[in-house]
């Protein structure tokens, strides 16, 4: 049975939707991300979910008491914000006690459980400290401990890690979900970084205009997106557009025939081919899929990021720098691929979004 389930959650502002029909049930321990661009809905559920903006319509249903319209102070819920709150007259200690004060836990009951909870996050040297007198990521580690030391049914990170720097940013990315795993708190987290989600996450909500687009387990979304948005909102996506051929088994684009695997799709059906850039190897001219000739190349450090122009559009290929001189610019090269790594999806109106460029070809994708 679910410990935190929305039952078609809506929250309309006048007349606009913010967030509409809503499904989602949670498992109790279970780590869910809810992913998307900024005004997708996310942080309005999780808003919802914490009681601070009003269900419009819907349930909403911890542990099996309907909590929809619940003030937020008997919820229990144990809230990291975006910019930590912490209070800055107050040493770590006391900002991580206060929640227990506030639930009139006896004294030695408090310092007890604040103790557990500075070791939980290895910052009992620091007890004594001012917010200001700590780094980034040591308050991030004393909202997340202030918290987690009240023993919240429900863990609600929105965006927690967004103000670190980037090498900060996923150290404490491992450190959170090894930190919840110990603990075995259900969370939900808010964040817009797809490799956040999908680095730590046990299932990933992706939201798009308000709506739900598809829920999942990390590499299953990755792997076998649902739709054009996900494909290339999630990582990023070589996406054409062609028209299935008579026997459903290759699609054509730009007068190339490309073989798919694929059931029950009808000859003259336009549709999406979405294919990783990591799933394309470069190969000698004539021995592969296609030919093209290597327009740009960017180095990643980890890896190489191609520009081949070919005769469907540009393709973005990415190879990993294994040590090896990289393929220059200007040269003729091979892409080959297996047919099973390309996902098939509904077409969509032709339009100028991050992976496409004017006239429909493919633009490189931000490293």
């Amino acid at each position: 049975m679910s410990f935190l389930t929305l039952t078609d959650v809506a929250k309309f502002y006048g007349g606009a939707a913010a967030v509409v029909d809503m499904n989602l049930s949670v498992d109790k321990g279970e780590f869910v991300s809810l992913l998307g661009p900024s005004g997708c809905g996310k942080t309005t559920t999780l808003q919802m979910i914490a009681g601070f903006a009003p269900v419009t319509t819907g349930r909403i249903e911890l542990d099996g008491r309907d909590i929809t319209h619940a003030r937020p102070n008997t919820r229990g819920l144990g809230i990291v914000f975006q910019s930590y709150a912490l209070f800055p007259h107050m040493t770590v200690y006391d900002n991580v006690s206060f929640g227990l004060e506030m639930l009139r836990i006896a004294k030695p009951q408090r310092a007890e459980r604040v103790a557990a909870a500075l070791a939980l996050v290895h910052l009992e040297p620091y007890a004594q400290r001012y917010p200001r007198e700590l780094s980034g990521g040591q308050r991030q580690r004393v909202a997340l401990a202030r918290a987690l030391v009240i023993e919240p049914p429900v863990l609600l990170l929105d965006e927690p890690l967004s103000n670190l720097d980037a090498k900060l940013r996923e150290e404490m990315q491992f450190e959170l979900r090894q930190i919840q795993r110990k603990v075995g708190t259900t969370t939900i987290m808010v964040t817009h970084d797809q490799s956040e989600a999908m680095s730590i996450s046990d299932r990933v909500v992706v939201m798009e205009a308000g709506r739900v687009t598809q829920i999942d387990r990390p590499h299953r979304l990755y792997e076998h997106p649902q739709t054009r948005f996900i494909s290339s909102f999630v990582g990023k996506a070589n996406l054409l557009e062609g028209t299935v051929q008579a026997g459903g088994a290759s699609v054509e684009v730009a007068a190339v025939p490309l073989q798919v695997e694929a059931h029950g799709l009808a000859a003259g059906q336009p549709v999406a081919l979405s294919l990783r850039p990591e799933k394309i190897r470069l190969v000698a001219p004539g021995a592969g899929l296609l030919d093209g000739t290597v327009d740009e190349r960017f180095f990643l450090g980890s890896q190489w990021l191609y520009r081949v122009g070919t005769a469907v559009g540009d393709l973005v290929v990415v190879l990993a720098n294994d040590g090896e001189r990289p393929v220059e610019e200007g040269t003729a090269v091979g892409l080959h691929w297996a047919p099973s790594q390309v996902r098939v999806l509904g077409a969509a109106a032709p339009a100028a979004g991050p992976d496409l460029a004017p006239g429909g070809r493919l633009a490189p994708a931000a490293a």
